[in-house]
């Protein structure tokens, strides 16, 4: 220790303290260490697609083949000739290539990757080089090698892998500074891409999971960094109180997705009565919904607050030349691809130089044979003598040779044994080297027709290997899930109107609604001010609140309709407006502004219903008129910032309402939009109508179950689904099926009579098949006869259902179609009818608005604020 005041410069020379700096120390190891972890561990090289340590797993296991299955221990231990560190690193990394199913043949317990089970311990699992492996990722003759770690052996620098093995497997690792995350892709798709870039093609590559499930790869980017691709489980309904999740998403596991689905639970998000796993060799995850919730919102909650929907941010980094690289995965295959071309291009040279090898030698042996040339030698002493003995017999016959003799060549036609001499057959040596001539022939016309020949190469790769690689995720565009429209609402919102305050913990207070803690709510008061704010436990607004309700963006279905009074003794106007968008807890004036104006009557209409009201003025002077009738029909949907129509300019002693109103708003348009399975509002796909509020979608599926729903952007729908449209109560629905008990087509026609019910309209027994579904008023319908033995092919039947049988209930049989056997039965165009025009009782002249809504018109009832409010 230095004590205060203490001359450091008067201290003994043992006791002085010495300074280290450590400087270029951190600026030096650290780099290496840097760069160590970079290029020798997390990093893959785009040469070969492996990283260090799986390289030399492959390496070790091809030093080991022999064809037969080899304990993983064993090989482990083998590869820790080559790799420097433990034997569990090299364990899982093994484990990782075996998961992925491609280059290693797997026996005994490898894990799952769907439930995330690990694998036996090595000891107890086997493996050996899958055909693939040993096909594409060996050639040793073109193989650069180095020396192990320790000097003892040889290693590859780089696999000569012939084939985009890095996009197949995927890859992912984080280094010192840097990290990558190349996602998988389809083998077959691979290859096809390989050859359109050989032939001068465009081409476009998707990832391709292992887990299956639905991806949106709009925003892939080409796997380069700032990319994303949104992945999501596949989910359908069971029945009306059963979810069933078929496919997960990739990167995450039977166990992770349901640990997300039970917090979610656990925070209200959604809810759910059970979870039932019968995950095996599939997945299979059981969700148990509580009676009364609806299977659809469940679905997009479970998207929305759950591990069932999740986003992955692809980052393409390799290794080249010792330095890492980030390229999209286009570039990476085009790379690939070349270095293929130059893999194969090197073969076919070395077995070119080979063949020639051969023929050469064949050559040689018959001039020396043929032409006796051994028996030169016999009398020669020396080996010096015996060499050029040879050599002067063999010139006058080496003219067509395609390179000089050497020494070496002379020593082998010495080695040639006597009892070859002696059954040494002309024709035979001459069919050999025929065939060696062949065999270079088209060796050379490989080389001239390279890329050819490297096509050639990847369509043997995909017919041998590609069957069962077919692409397992499904490629799809997803719409945006509103967590507002979907979150359970569990939380109870309490208002003190009087004293201004809003919140979920004002439990002596008025309960306004249910709400969810990620709601927004939208606030108005006696004053004109208006404000949106989040759900929080308490929060002032403003004194003498008059309206409280969740707010929902982008809702133009909500007429908020008022009259005030501007200033303290101003004029009174009437308004009506939407509220769309606004800045959280920023206050609004509702009024034209002025100091002391006041709300004297307002409602919130969900879907723009405009009431009728009456005025009473206070007795004033001359004042004839004290009480008039305003119909808020008459009043123009304009901006919140309007000033609004003059109602008068005397003082008004109350307001009433006195006729409740109706929507004033057009019917919603509503279409379905195929890509992405969904209705919306917004012009997208095919229109399927224009939508009151009492009006139903009718759907039916392919096993014969109809029903009729309220539309909801929110819903789901099957892949089976075969009709789709605006249900028209009035309208028949004709139906030919075929009965798989009595084995013969009935044909039926019925109307719904129990709307919101799902029914079967085919009996429910084994091999009963829908044929033909119609909501045409006259539907017409082909039979072609089949063939039977011994007769003539009946003509092509036309049969008009609505002659052939009347309306009939849901629950019939219907009337036998034929007894002859039927080869198909064909749709074809209705006969024309003018179908009556619906009537509506709220058929009502339309005013003028823009006709855009996000919004169920139904939405937005629970509470017991009615929304209608008089002041006065």
């Amino acid at each position: 220790m230095i004590e205060e005041g203490e001359d450091l410069n008067n201290k003994p020379e043992e006791s002085k303290e010495t300074i280290t700096r450590v400087t270029g120390m951190y600026k030096d190891w650290f780099l290496d260490y840097a760069s160590y972890v970079i290029l020798e561990r997390a990093v893959p090289a785009i040469e070969d697609g492996f990283k260090p340590v799986q390289r030399r797993i492959m390496h070790s296991m091809k030093d080991l083949d022999d064809g037969r299955y080899n304990k993983v221990a064993n090989i482990v231990g083998h590869t820790m000739q080559y790799h420097p560190h433990g034997d569990a690193s090299i364990a899982d990394a093994m484990v990782q290539i075996g998961q992925k199913d491609l280059l290693i043949d797997t026996q005994g317990n490898w894990g799952n990757i769907l439930t995330g089970d690990s694998a036996a311990a090595s000891r107890y699992i086997e493996a050996r080089l899958s055909k693939f492996a040993l096909d594409v990722v060996y050639s040793p003759k073109i193989t650069e090698w180095q020396a192990s770690y320790d000097g003892r052996r040889k290693e590859p620098v780089n696999l000569p892998v012939k084939f985009p093995l890095l996009l197949a497997q995927g890859g992912e690792g984080i280094a010192v500074g840097l990290s990558t995350k190349i996602l998988p892709h389809n083998f077959i798709e691979l290859i096809d891409a390989s050859i359109k870039h050989l032939q001068g093609k465009r081409f476009t590559l998707l990832p391709d999971f292992p887990t299956a499930g639905i991806a949106d790869f709009s925003n892939y980017n080409d796997g380069n960094r700032g990319g994303k691709v949104r992945v999501r489980a596949k989910i359908s309904q069971l029945d009306k109180n059963t979810l069933v999740i078929t496919e997960i998403p990739y990167g995450t596991t039977t166990s992770s997705l349901i640990d997300s689905i039970l917090k979610a639970n656990d925070k209200g998000k959604i809810k759910i009565k059970k979870i039932e796993d019968n995950t095996a060799a599939e997945v299979e995850i059981l969700v148990h919904l509580p009676s009364g919730l609806s299977p659809d919102k469940t679905i997009d909650a479970l998207y929305a607050f759950t591990s069932c929907e999740s986003s992955i941010s692809p980052l393409g980094c390799v290794i080249e030349d010792n330095k890492p690289l980030f390229i999209g995965v286009s570039e990476m295959l085009r790379r690939s691809t070349d270095n293929t071309v130059q893999l194969l291009k090197q073969e076919l040279e070395i077995k070119l130089g080979e063949l020639e090898e051969q023929w050469h030698f064949a050559s040689l042996e018959r001039i020396f044979i043929e032409n006796r040339i051994y028996r030169d030698i016999e009398e020669e002493e020396t080996w010096d003598g015996v060499i050029t003995a040879i050599d002067k017999g063999l010139k006058p016959h080496i003219k067509h040779l395609k390179r000089a003799i050497t020494e070496d060549d002379i020593v082998r036609l010495t080695e040639i044994r006597i009892k070859r001499i002696s059954k040494f057959d002309i024709d035979k040596a001459q069919q050999k080297i025929d065939a060696l001539e062949e065999q270079i022939a088209e060796v050379k016309h490989h080389l001239a027709n390279i890329i050819d020949y490297t096509i050639t190469y990847f369509k043997r790769l995909k017919k041998e290997y590609g069957e069962g690689r077919e692409r397992k995720t499904e490629i799809r565009t997803f719409d945006d899930v509103d967590a507002t429209r979907v979150v359970i609402r569990n939380i109870k919102l309490y208002v003190n109107r009087a004293e201004g305050f809003i919140g979920t913990s004002l439990r002596r207070d008025e309960y306004v609604c249910d709400c969810s803690d990620i709601d927004d709510i939208i606030v108005f008061t006696k004053a004109g001010k208006m404000m949106v704010t989040k759900v929080d436990a308490k929060t002032f607004i403003g004194k003498d609140i008059i309206h409280v309700a969740v707010f929902k963006k982008k809702d133009k279905r909500t007429i908020y309709n008022l009259i005030y009074r501007d200033g303290k003794k101003g004029p009174s106007y009437i308004k009506r407006f939407a509220v769309t968008a606004m800045t959280r807890d920023r206050e609004y004036d509702v009024t034209n502004g002025n100091k002391g104006s006041q709300i004297l009557y307002f409602s919130a209409n969900p879907n723009g219903e405009a009431e009728v009201v009456t005025v009473h003025l206070r007795q004033a002077g001359s004042i004839k008129k004290l009480k008039w009738d305003i119909d808020f029909a008459d009043i123009l949907i304009k901006g919140r910032a309007s000033k609004g129509n003059l109602v008068t300019k005397y003082t008004v002693k109350r307001i009433e309402l006195k006729e409740k109103g109706v929507s004033t708003l057009k019917p919603r348009k509503i279409w379905f939009d195929e890509t992405v399975q969904r209705l919306n509002v917004d012009g997208r796909g095919e229109l399927i109508g224009e939508f009151r509020g009492e009006d139903k979608l009718l759907i039916i599926n392919q096993k014969g179950i109809v029903k009729t729903v309220t539309p909801e952007v929110t819903m789901h729908f099957d892949d089976d689904m075969v009709v789709l449209e605006k249900w028209n109560p009035k309208k028949p629905i004709s139906v030919i099926y075929f009965h798989g008990e009595k084995q013969i087509y009935y044909v039926k026609r019925f109307l719904i009579e129990n709307e919101n019910k799902e029914e079967s309209f085919i009996p429910d027994v084994p091999n009963s098949q829908l044929e033909i579904v119609s909501t045409d008023w006259k539907p017409m319908a082909e039979i072609v006869f089949a063939k039977e033995r011994g007769k003539d092919r009946k003509d092509n039947l036309e049969i008009n259902l609505e002659e052939f049988i009347a309306i009939k209930g849901i629950n019939a049989i219907g009337n036998q179609l034929t007894k002859d056997k039927v080869n198909q039965i064909n749709l074809l165009d209705p006969l024309p009818y003018e179908a009556p025009d619906e009537v509506h009782a709220d058929d009502l002249e339309v005013v003028d608005e823009k006709e855009v809504s996000s919004e169920d018109p139904n939405d937005d009832k629970e509470g017991t604020d009615d929304g209608q409010t008089a002041l006065f």
